[in-house]
This record gives C-alpha cells, structure tokens and sequence, in this order.
C-alpha cells in the first residue's frame, strides 16, 4: 500500500540527473508559488517540567551503574542468532551488564537476608538478648548517645521521606502522562490523514503548474516579433544604428552649412556696408587736409617741420578691416541649395523605419511555426493530464484511510483499557509507598512521643507514658520495616533492572540513532535482505534504504520521494518526457528562416546627394582670409588719438588762418570717430555681423575640414551595414534564434527543476511518520515510562536501604524511650552495682516483688 501511494508522485518526479540540461542558457524567472502545504499538529518534543531534575540525577546514576557504550555487535549477534557461539560473546555481554548484575546481586542478597535477619532479631529479643531484655544500663555518656541515635533517626528518615516522595511524583507522572497520552494519539492520527488527504491536491498543484510553464511560453511565441525581433534588431544594429546615426548627422551638417554660407554672405554685406561709407569720408578728410598742408604757410620755417610731420602721418587715416575684399561664397550656396533640393533626412528616416519595423518582418515570417509549436505544447498538456487519470488516486487514499481509521479505532477501544491496567499499576505503586510511609509515621511518631515525653529526671523503670509510647512506635516501625523491606527491594530490583536496561538499550540509543544503525545491518531482520527496509516497502533488498536515513528525512520533513528513494523505483521519464517534446520545439524553432533583405537604409540618390555635398566646393573656402579681417580693428589709428594729436599740432602753430583750419579737420576727424567708427563697434547690428560671421566661418572650417574622406567614410559605413544585412543577417539570425530557443526551453528546465525540488521537500512531506515514532519511542516509551519508572524505583529503592540504619537506629534509640522493668541500683558510697542476691541478679532490684519505688541515690545520679 505505501508504494502504491508513492506512485502519485511520478508524475512530478523527473529527474534533472537522469535528463542532462539541454542549454545553459540562464531563463527569465518563473513563479510558480508555493505549494499547498497544511501545518501539522503535532510537535514531538515533550519537556518534563521540574520532575525533570529528578530524571537527570537517575540518568547520571544509571551511567555510573553503566558507563559503557551500546553493545552494537552483541545485539546484532542476538538478533542473528548468532550469540553464544564463542565464548568471548559471553564476556561482553556481563561486561556490559556488570553494573546492573551487581546491584541487582546485592539487591537479591537484601531481599534474602532482611527476612532472616528479622526473623533471628525477633527470636533473639524473645529470649531477652539483642535489646529484649526490660533493662538499661546506666552510662555517662546516655544523653548524649540518646540525642545522637534520635538525629541520626530523623535524619535517616528525611531521607526516606524524600525518597517516598520522589517515588509517588513518579508515579503519578506516568499516571498523568498516560492520561494526556490520548491527545497527543489523536494528534498523530489526524497528521496522518492530512498526509494522505494533502498528498493528491499537492500532486495536483505541481500538474496545474504546467499551465504556467505554457502559457509563458506561449506568451513568448505570441511575442516573438518583440522578443526574438528585438534580439535581432539589437545585434544588427550595433551596425546599423552607427551608420544611420552618421548619415542623418551628415544631412545635418548639410543644413548647417547652407545656414552658414547665408550668414557669411550677409554678414559681408552689412559689414561692407558700413567699412565703405567710413572709407569715403576719410578719404575726403584726408585730401582736405593735404590741401591744407599744401598751402604756402606752411612753407615758412617755424612751421614747415610741423606740416611735414602731419603729413607723413596722413597714411594712417584709412580703414584697416577691407571687407570688400574677400571672396565670395555665392557659388558654394548655390551648390548646397541644390544638394538640399534631395531631403536626405528624409532618405535617412526610411531607413530606420525600415530597420526598426524587422520585430514585424520577424512575427509575419514566424507564424505557421508557431503553431506548431503550439500543438507541441498541447499534446504535452494533454499526456501529463492523461496519465493523471490513469493513476488509481482516489483508490489508494481510501484504502489507507480506512486502514488509518482502523487502527485509530482500535486504539480507541483499547486505551481505556490501558488506563484501567495504568490504575491497577498506579494503586500497586501507591500501596508501596504507602507501606513506607506507614513505616516514617512509627518513627515520626516514635520520635515526637518519646522527645517530648522524656523525662531526664526519671529512672528507666518509672518513664512516662508518652516516652514508653514512642519506643514503642519506635519498635513498631522497625518490626514493618522488616515486614515490608523485602517487599519493597523486590520490585525495586524488577523495575530496576527493567528500565534501566530499556533506557540503555532504547532510549539512548534510539536518541543518539545508534539504534537505527543496528536495524540497518545488512542481513540483519532478514538473512536473505540486505537492505531489510527497501526489501518491505519496494521489493527490491538492494536499494541503500536505512531506517536511520529514512527518519532523519522525515525528521527534516523532506518529501516521501526523497525519503523512500523512489527514483531507484520509478523512471519518471517514461511517463513525463519532457525533454523529447523540448527537442521538438528546439527542432522547430531552429528552422525559423527570416529573411531581412527587403530592409533599406539608404538608396542610390540618398549616396549621390551625398558625393554632392562633399564636391559643393566648400572645402575651397578662403577662410583664413575672413578670419583676418574680422580680427582686424576697424581702422588702422585710433581717429580720436590723431584728432587730439593733429589739434596739438596746430596749437604750436603760429595764430592764424592755418591753425584754424588744422583744428578744423581735428572736429571732422572727430566728428567721424563719433558717427561711424562707434556705432560700427559698439552697434548690434554690426556686432552681430561679425560674430555671425565668426562663427559661420569657424563652422564652415571644421565641417569642410577632410570633408570628402568624411562623406566616403559615411557612405562605407552604411554600405556595410547594408551589405551585413543582406548577406550576413542570417548568422545573426541563426545566434539570436538559438538563444530564443535557449530560453524558450529554459522554461522546461524551470518547471522540472521546480517540480523535482517540491517533491524533494513539499510534496507528501513525511514528518507524520517521524512524529509517529518519535511519540511512541522517544516520548511514549522513553519519557513517560521509563523516566517514570526508572524515578520510581530510584526513589523506593533509596527508602528501602536506608531503612536499614533507620532499623539500628530506631532499635537503639527504643531503649532510651521504654519504660523499663528494672534498673541499676547503686548505694550512697560505692559507684558499682551492690551484690545483693535476695534483692535480683547481679544487683539487680526487681521493683515488681517489693512493690516499692527503687530510686537512685542522689550523689550516684550526680555522678553519672
């Protein structure tokens, strides 16, 4: 039954040992949750509480008695039935039991003498010996040896009150426990049909899990323009995407430079504008003011080296920035102006539509294998499906349901008689302590009667009442403790024996698994089994299945799978062969032909519009001739400088028409500086002339800067990104595919590997049958009945040999306390016994023949 049960678990059990991973490349990540897992009830760990204390010191005790280690090869043997074929195995055997056989030997010799020994004390007292005699001899030292032999009493009893103690709390702990014992049945027995009402909605879980391993696969197929397409598209365009990207910066710089050559020709314009009619009027200021320093004034020598010195300075008045003199790039515009007739930004823009529109090139050229790959995907749906109906589910569970309610039923009908036997067991116990606590309550009682009723004062003869009722409690007490003693050992040595060799044989080992290594001795349960465990549940003795694995496992609560090695058993992929049908949507999706050659990135009159640009003559500009003239100042002296200059000239000129006429054309020069030199420096207009034309020129420098060799280099680069996507895109296809492929499968491979890890620890997960054994071994067997008993014996074992010295004890101690029928008698002068033979024996005054009062004289009682 247990293996047809495990059956349900094939279907989930594929082995990624068996099924090597087809591809290593790493998936997206599924979810596929967690399965159905219901808590279990039970918690197979039981703490004793302060009765444990007491469990401890009999555990030290037993490992003083028996220190040895778990006699593996003695048991084997035994159970082989092989023991006693050499003598050696003898010797182990007492070795091991040495410590049990002595305490049990001397406990035998306890319940043999302790009657003997009271039946020669009664005997012997009955003939007047061993204390029987009505007679105390006085002593010194009475007091003192009284007052010892009371503390030793009480002490002795203490013990054994202790011991009583310890005993009944035994007692009534196992009492207890097997009462709460029926809970902690219940508990496992509804573990055990959650385990079995759990397992086949689990197993339905991880075949309903399938659905989420197709339908993202299926999500993938159905994106597979965006995922297998963008794959493509990406690796294409580390290419493609460069080549573009200079092209329409090409086309770029083509609009820019047109922009510029504009700007560079009105700029000219407005600056050539200006520089001209400044030109003219300092043309005019200078022929005027050669005329006037041709005049025969200046002709007079006080005068002539002035007139010469202005003259010579007459050059400077002249424009230094001569606009007019640079070239034109009228032509250069014109030819730009045609290039841009063709918008290659345009030509640019179709080709990244055409590039980026291959995800639908991709889905339109994949669909009819989608499709069959979709059938795959079906069929494999429909087979898992399939072969879960054929398995007999419903079948087993209730076979094991009703054997499962069977046995909870039989337990139920016979734990009350274990609890009646319990009762039984529990008054046996009880009587026991009961007979040493008859026996403390004689000395208890024999103890407070006879202190608190001695009189110091009085002779032995005339004790009180009180007094004479405690020795004779005193006396009582030990005549049970002969009575019962015996008794008492008998069961102490049972129980003794019993327990201790369960805790040394069972308990321990069982909590250490020595135990299981025992069990799991080849050819042990069975001679012709090596593996006894494997040859019971699935009829195959070779498999490695140990006990000690086997409840280690459900101790971990891994799954029964894992447990009961059922991959030795079953090859999952008979059934489940998942890697058959990943081979054929590997196959399919291999023969994924895309074909990307109707992509265009640039045609023939984009190319040509290019070559166009790079001869429109650009390159040929005279640009260090602009750059000149813009960096010149406007003209070649600072006109307010020769102003001042020529005024103070003319100063040093005689008075006259000749200085007046000098200072004259100072103003005109000024009034040139004021109206046309300023407004050309500091007017926007102008400003913004010449820092167009700046900029124009710089940027028309660098683009025309190996402006052929840059155009060729574009015109390459888009060439080859063709030419790769024409001829050499299907060995990126085929790359891309294979890693599509990769994760398409990979999904598979997650769903095996998910599926085999929860039966590993999920599925069916066997700590019920851990916990069975842990309750009935380690909680049921070990901790309540053994410590128990074990406790039990230990505390009524230590009442029965202190009982002992409580004997000798309470004997002496009676003496002190009874009231006695003679005494000694001593006269007023000698301290010894007189010789009076009429009045007794050896000195002795026999107070019942005279009737009278014998005391004893004062000085001889102040000297003892």
């Amino acid at each position: 039954m247990a293996v047809e049960l495990l059956l349900l678990l094939l279907l989930c059990g594929s082995t990624i040992s068996e099924m090597q991973p087809i591809h290593k490349s790493p998936p997206g990540t599924l979810d596929f949750g967690f399965v159905p897992v219901k808590t279990y009830d039970t918690h197979a760990y039981y703490e004793p509480g302060p009765i444990g204390i007491l469990f401890s010191i009999v555990h030290s005790f037993l490992y003083v008695v028996q220190p040895n280690s778990f006699p593996q090869e003695v048991i084997r043997k035994l159970a082989q039935q092989k023991f006693g074929n050499i003598q050696n195995d003898y010797q182990k055997a007492i070795y091991y039991e040495i410590g049990f056989i002595i305490c049990a030997a001397l406990g035998l010799l306890f319940v043999l003498l302790l009657p003997l020994v009271g039946l020669c004390f009664c005997m012997c007292r009955c003939c007047d010996n061993c204390g029987g005699e009505m007679h105390q001899r006085q002593k010194k030292n009475a007091d003192c040896r009284r007052g010892c032999f009371a503390t030793f009493l009480f002490v002795t009893s203490l013990i054994i009150s202790i011991g009583v103690l310890c005993a009944y709390a035994a007692n009534q702990h196992l009492t207890d426990q097997v009462r709460g014992a029926k809970h902690l049945m219940y508990s496992n027995f509804k573990d055990l049909r959650i385990f079995l009402n759990d397992t086949p909605g689990q197993i339905d879980y991880l075949v309903s899990q399938y659905n989420t391993t197709k339908e993202k696969v299926l999500s993938d197929l159905n994106n597979v323009g965006p995922l297998l397409g963008f794959r493509v598209q990406e690796q294409l365009g580390k290419e493609v995407r460069p080549a573009l990207d200079a092209a329409l910066a090409m086309a770029g710089a083509i609009r820019e430079t047109k922009e510029a050559l504009e700007n560079v020709s009105v700029s000219v314009e407005v600056l050539q504008e200006g520089t001209e009619r400044l030109h003219a009027n300092l043309t005019d200021v200078k022929a005027h003011l050669s005329n006037t320093l041709n005049d025969s004034a200046c002709s007079a020598p006080q005068v002539a080296s002035t007139c010469n010195m202005i003259r010579n300075s007459l050059h400077q008045l002249n424009i230094n920035a001569n606009y007019s003199g640079l070239p034109s790039v009228n032509l250069q515009l014109a030819k730009v102006n045609d290039v841009l007739k063709i918008d290659l930004s345009s030509l640019v823009q179709k080709g990244y539509t055409a590039f980026n529109d291959t995800p639908d090139l991709v889905m339109n050229q994949t669909r009819n294998i989608l499709s069959d790959i979709q059938n795959v995907l079906e069929s494999v749906g429909s087979n898992i499906t399939s072969f879960t109906k054929s398995l007999p589910v419903e079948k087993i569970i209730a076979d094991f349901t009703m054997y499962l309610s069977q046995s909870e039923a039989y337990v139920q009908d016979y734990f009350p008689v274990v609890e009646q036997y319990d009762f039984y067991r529990w008054l046996v116990c009880l009587i026991l302590c009961c007979m040493v606590i008859l026996i403390l309550v004689f000395y208890y009682l024999g103890l407070l009667c006879g202190t608190c009723g001695y009189d110091r004062h009085a002779s032995p003869t005339t004790r009180g009442c009180v007094s004479n009722t405690g020795g004779n409690f005193l006396m009582a007490g030990v005549g049970f403790s002969f009575i019962f003693s015996w008794v008492l050992m008998i069961v102490v040595v049972v129980t003794f024996v019993t327990g201790g060799n369960v805790e040394k044989l069972v308990c321990e080992p069982f909590e250490d698994k020595t135990l299981f290594k025992v069990f799991d001795t080849p050819y042990l349960l069975n001679q012709h089994w090596k593996n006894y465990l494997s040859g019971i549940l699935l009829k195959n003795p070779d498999i490695n299945l140990t006990f000690e694995k086997v409840y280690s496992d459900c101790k971990e609560n891994k799954g029964i799978y894992t447990s009961l090695h059922l991959e030795s058993l079953f090859n999952i992929n008979e059934f489940l062969n998942i890697s058959m049908y990943t081979e054929e949507v590997s196959l399919k999706i291999e023969h994924i032909n895309i074909n990307l050659s109707g992509i265009i990135l640039l045609d023939a009159p984009g190319r040509q519009n290019l070559l166009n640009f790079s001869s429109s003559g650009v390159d040929g500009i005279n640009f260090a001739a602009y750059l000149t003239e813009i960096n010149k100042s406007i003209t070649k002296v600072d006109l307010l400088s020769f102003a001042n200059d020529l005024e103070a000239r003319a100063d040093q000129l005689p008075r006259g028409a000749l200085e007046n006429a000098l200072k004259g054309h100072a103003n005109s020069i000024r009034t040139i500086h004021d109206q046309q030199v300023i407004p050309l420096e500091q007017a926007m207009k102008y400003v913004k002339a010449r820092s167009t034309l700046n900029r124009s020129i710089r940027l028309l420098q660098k683009t025309s800067s190996e402006l052929m060799e840059k155009v060729k280099n574009v015109i390459n680069a888009v060439n080859a990104a063709q030419l790769l996507i024409n001829n050499n895109a299907s060995l990126v296809i085929v790359q891309e595919t294979k890693k599509y492929m990769d994760m398409i499968i990979g999904y598979f491979e997650q769903y095996v590997n998910w599926v085999k890890e929860s039966v590993t620890m999920d599925v069916a997960a066997c700590k019920p049958i851990a916990n069975v054994i842990d309750t009935a071994v380690d909680i049921f067997l070990c901790s309540y009945v053994t410590d128990s008993v074990n406790t039990f014996w230990f505390g009524l074992g230590g009442c029965s040999i202190f009982l002992i010295p409580a004997i000798i004890f309470a004997v002496k101690l009676s003496k002190y306390y009874r009231r006695m029928d003679t005494e000694d008698v001593y006269d007023d002068v000698e301290t010894i016994p007189m010789k009076n033979m009429e009045n007794g024996n050896n000195g002795y005054h026999k107070e019942h023949l005279y009737g009278i009062h014998n005391p004893v004289m004062t000085s001889s009682v102040e000297q003892w």
